[in-house]
């Protein structure tokens, strides 16, 4: 998915258990890369935006998130839109949704403990291998060797939306330009698709994102605007 993604596996099972369930992790990453990738001509996303893939035709898990993407657009009042670029094109919500489904699957096979990390968009359960809840540094969006703040907790789904490595390239899909105004927006919730969509909807938004963000039920959220002001709720899971 043109990113790093790491695996932290934490429970007492066995050596051949654990290569397993990490085998099947990275095996199901691979899938959704070959079938959304946007950079893959023979992908599914890019058939079916050259209209060569009927969406009837197009497997469930594509199905499922062409539908998804269209419930996201209406809740995000259109700022979440995998159509903003003038192409199809769902990794707001694929890189986030894909690491659920995957941590999903590591609870159901027995691993209660673990971290899935896929570039910054961070699935934790249960506690680290020192009995700790999991720490989760959010990047600091000037300095790529610091973070600007450290999350903890033992069931969090943390999504980042930024421009400190690609420049503003979230467009905003009203005026078809790239958004400005937030540098970084971190949100917390407890389903890492939800959480990767509304990051990107709100630096969609610009500074009006803060106040939507705000408004948000059931999710927390830390913001670094492009004049480096940090805002966060009140409630985010801080570490001391």
């Amino acid at each position: 998915m043109g990113t790093a993604i790491s695996l932290d596996l934490a429970d007492d099972l066995p050596a051949a258990t654990l290569r397993e369930l990490a085998d099947d992790t990275f095996a199901w990453l691979h899938e959704v890369d070959a079938r959304f990738s946007t950079y893959r001509d023979d992908s599914e996303v890019c058939r079916l935006d050259r209209g060569e893939l009927p969406l009837a035709d197009a497997s469930a898990d594509l199905r499922t998130v062409v539908e998804r993407c269209a419930d996201l657009w209406a809740a995000t009042d259109g700022f979440f839109d995998a159509y903003a670029t003038g192409r199809f094109d769902p990794s707001g919500y694929v890189k986030g949704w894909s690491a659920q489904v995957a941590s999903d699957r590591l609870r159901a096979a027995g691993a209660a403990n673990h971290c899935l990390n896929a570039g910054g968009d961070v699935r934790v359960r249960g506690r680290s291998a020192t009995g700790e809840p999991w720490r989760i540094g959010v990047r600091h969006p000037w300095d790529p060797a610091a973070t600007c703040l450290v999350l903890t907790g033992t069931d969090l789904a943390v999504a980042t939306s930024g421009v400190y490595e690609r420049g503003h390239h979230v467009v905003d899909p009203r005026r078809g330009v790239p958004a400005q105004g937030l540098r970084s927006v971190t949100v917390v919730g407890a389903d890492l698709g939800v959480a990767d969509a509304y990051a990107t909807a709100a630096v969609a938004m610009g500074a009006a994102g803060i106040g939507w963000l705000d408004r948000l039920p059931d999710h927390r959220h830390a913001v670094v605007t492009d004049d480096a002001r940090l805002l966060t709720s009140r409630t985010l899971p801080l570490t001391d």
